[in-house]
């Protein structure tokens, strides 16, 4: 059997303005489920961030990287991550998106230190994860579809059937939704709906893209191997 490492982080922002229930439940709950698919609960093998918890186990910024790093850090591993908690978007600051937007989870010291965007959960989740091993991640919280900015995306049917999406169809449906709300009468809703909605077509379609890219260099492989 490989190895086994969870990370359960569960932030409820208890005592400020932006709070949330359940959070720390939804760390309960996961961490006894997982305990039945064979992931201990010995502190070499999981660790739990909670606002609620000492503060070396605070759900920081700084605490949530390092974290990360340790659950991918080791090859022949399959690793397990849950985040709940709030999910927002901050301005692109390379200006590289089509929206404008990255999409962030949100730690409990974020109006000292700042949100962690896309970019950097790819770099310590994905980029960083040993080809040997594997992650299974749960992001309950908004704008999860494309915080990592994954290539791929499947759904299920009411049947319980896995289907890939067809990137550039979903992408041109919800550009469409957003262009609806743009044209409709103006509100603040409205703005805030078609960003949203604008933000998760263009990550549909760059993950088309992307998959074009992929398939161009296993060409290019193939071509060489010949």
């Amino acid at each position: 059997m490989p190895r086994r490492k969870s990370l359960l982080i569960g932030i409820n922002y208890t005592g400020s303005d932006n709070e949330l229930n359940g959070c720390h439940q939804d760390v309960d709950n996961v961490a006894k489920f997982i305990k039945y698919r064979g992931y201990q609960d010995t502190p070499q093998d999981r660790v739990v961030l909670r606002d609620d918890l000492a503060e070396e186990y605070a759900p920081t910024g700084h605490n949530l990287l390092a974290a990360m790093d340790w659950l991918v850090s080791e090859e022949h591993t399959t690793c397990f991550f849950h985040y709940s908690g709030h999910g927002g978007q901050i301005d692109d600051p390379n200006g590289k998106r089509p929206s404008g937007l990255l999409d962030t989870i949100v730690p409990v010291d974020f109006e000292d230190n700042g949100q962690i965007d896309s970019d950097m959960l790819h770099k310590h989740l994905v980029t960083k994860l040993p080809p040997s091993s594997t992650l299974f991640l749960i992001l309950d919280c908004c704008h999860s579809g494309s915080t990592l900015e994954l290539p791929f995306v499947y759904r299920s049917d009411d049947d319980g059937n896995i289907h890939a999406l067809d990137g550039y169809q979903a992408g041109v449906a919800l550009l469409k939704e957003a262009k609806r709300l743009i044209t409709g009468s103006f509100n603040l809703d409205r703005e805030a709906q078609a960003r949203d909605l604008y933000a998760g077509a263009t990550s549909f379609l760059r993950s088309l893209r992307h998959n074009q890219h992929m398939t161009g260099l296993a060409a290019s492989d193939d071509f060489s191997q010949d």
